[in-house]
């Protein structure tokens, strides 16, 4: 296990918060880290019950066991004091999402890092703006390229008005 700064976790990312925009905006103490390997586990899109509106209009990205499947993500350190902002953003008061402590392969070691994963899980597609922002979050911090494609790849819901998306441009645009 590697030793970080005393006062800061670990948090493992696969779904939006991949994307460091995303992340920061309820957590701006979020340093990029690493990236990483989940194995014995996949990724779906879903709502934590059915005909749920979101504010991404879709489906989101939850962890679940597979033996034999990998989920690739960004390891990020956030100082505790984002603990529960963090836990906010995923819901975990409302009991949409549970967190989880994870370990994950690293080109710096095994990791022992914080996740979520969603509670009473029903399968929905997930909207285009979600989709591109997991995508880009890929994409910005180097997963493999494998990985990117299978991404790119997934099915959406098609919905393509307003979203969180749209608040996240903006940061991106003033940085």
């Amino acid at each position: 296990m590697s030793v970080i700064e005393i006062g800061r976790f670990m948090y493992f990312a696969f779904g939006s918060n991949l994307l460091k925009e995303r992340l920061q905006l309820a957590n701006p103490t979020a340093i990029f880290y690493t990236t990483g390997r989940l194995k014995d586990y996949k990724l779906n899109f879903g709502v934590y019950q059915k005909y749920v509106d979101n504010i991404w209009h879709g489906g989101v990205a939850t962890i679940e066991p597979c033996r034999g499947a990998e989920v690739w993500g960004v390891i990020w350190t956030l100082s505790n004091k984002n603990l529960l902002s963090l836990d906010n953003q995923e819901g975990v008061n409302a009991s949409y999402y549970s967190p989880l402590e994870i370990s994950v392969e690293t080109d710096k070691g095994l990791l022992l890092c914080r996740t979520y994963q969603m509670n009473n899980f029903h399968a929905c597609p997930p909207s285009l703006q979600y989709k591109q922002v997991v995508c880009l979050g890929a994409e910005q911090n180097g997963l493999p390229v494998d990985y990117l494609k299978r991404l790119q790849a997934i099915e959406t819901n098609n919905y393509s008005g307003p979203s969180l998306l749209d608040e996240i441009t903006t940061v991106k645009k003033v940085d």
